[in-house]
């Protein structure tokens, strides 16, 4: 229980010692572009940022849904020899609804740059 404190009192007080020396050595100067209001990544007074295209989020969702289903890959490769038949079986199953669900997206034009 000391120890915790130990490490929160030690960090506390390097945390007070950063702010102090960003106060005593950081930069003054200031500018006018630096007071200017901006908000969202666009400045003041400009047209608002153009949405994004849903294409691109499209592609962005499937590829992290395929990308994260695919990672399971590497447990099972790990203990395929340990379960066996069993291993393969259910790989297989699992294997068969990732191509329904891509062939899905396929079908649905979710690939398709164009349009």
């Amino acid at each position: 229980m000391i120890e915790l404190f130990i490490v929160f009192l030690i960090f506390g007080l390097l945390g007070g010692v950063l702010i102090f020396m960003n106060v005593l050595l950081g930069p003054r100067r200031s500018n006018p572009t630096k007071q200017t209001q901006f908000e969202c990544g666009s400045p003041y007074l400009q047209e608002g940022i153009q949405p994004i295209p849903i294409k691109f989020y499209m592609v962005a969702f499937l590829f992290l849904l395929f990308d994260i289903e695919v990672v399971f890959f590497f447990p099972w490769a790990l203990v395929f020899k340990e379960i066996g038949f069993t291993a393969l079986i259910v790989m297989l199953a699992y294997v068969f609804i990732l191509a329904v669900g891509f062939t899905y997206a396929w079908r649905k034009g979710a690939f398709r740059w164009e349009s």
